[in-house]
């Protein structure tokens, strides 16, 4: 059910079961952090992960598990967690349209990439109160980092689901847009990227998860930009990208990283 295409630097990661609103079982889960790995060793230089028809992923594929054997833990922590960390180390700048259901280990897909913009008629929350689980793969540190520990509880108690626009209005991510103008819009934002500064992106990428996981405060993360910058001067696309701001001309960047 994952499909991957890769067209000018650029890979388009689908997750193509709309039959079941691209669930995900523990194949699906392995197919994808393959998906992942090849186009790195391709060299993109940006990544579209989206969801055929409907919705983007309802979570994890329960159709067929049994309760009574079930290891959620297994599953969570052997399979979905090393692929959320595959997906946010990716060394290229990452975006997701999401369309409808996005939730659970879905939300954790979304939550792992580094741009979301998200169709109108999203929907985002936790659904596990109907369930006798529990929110995952992220989903508590991104509510209550963004929403506060009330609102948290409250969707969690009330299984309640927001809209696209309301997560958007609310903080959880970065855009909201019409539902049929989702893709084309975030392809064309993944193509402007794709022409970028990769190290430049990266670098940001990185002291932006030091603030969130580290909470390095203000004076620290200045420091940190400076190192980033002091390192980002030897490089091609440095010099590049100074040469057509004098030379007024647009810059022609290699999405060259910084090594050392």
């Amino acid at each position: 059910m994952i499909n991957l295409e890769i067209t000018d630097n650029i890979a388009e990661v689908t997750l193509n079961a709309p039959e079941k609103m691209n669930a995900l079982d523990e194949t699906a889960i392995n197919d994808l952090g393959q998906a992942y790995t090849e186009a790195a060793e391709a060299g993109v230089r940006a990544l579209l992960l989206r969801g055929e028809g409907r919705g983007f992923s309802a979570g994890r594929d329960i159709s067929n598990v049994d309760p009574a054997v079930d290891d959620a833990y297994d599953y969570l922590s052997k399979l979905v967690t090393p692929v959320l960390r595959q997906m946010a180390d990716f060394p290229a700048p990452t975006f997701a349209a999401v369309q409808g259901a996005c939730l659970g280990v879905g939300l954790g897909l979304a939550i792992a990439t580094d741009v979301v913009y998200v169709a109108e008629n999203a929907k985002i929350g936790s659904p596990f109160a109907n369930l006798g689980a529990t929110l995952d793969s992220g989903g508590h540190a991104l509510f209550t980092e963004r929403l506060g520990a009330h609102r948290t509880l409250d969707l969690i108690y009330t299984a309640d689901l927001m809209s696209g626009k309301e997560a958007v209005e609310q903080g959880l991510f970065s855009r909201w847009v019409p539902t049929d103008e989702l893709l084309d819009f975030t392809r064309e934002k993944v193509a402007k990227a794709a022409q970028g500064a990769t190290g430049a992106f990266l670098a940001s990428r990185e002291l932006v998860a030091q603030i969130r996981d580290q909470r390095i405060g203000l004076w620290e993360s200045v420091e940190q930009e400076n190192i980033a910058q002091g390192k980002l001067c030897s490089t091609a696309d440095y010099a590049e990208g100074f040469a057509a701001f004098q030379e007024k001309r647009k810059p022609q960047f290699t999405g060259e990283l910084i090594t050392g």
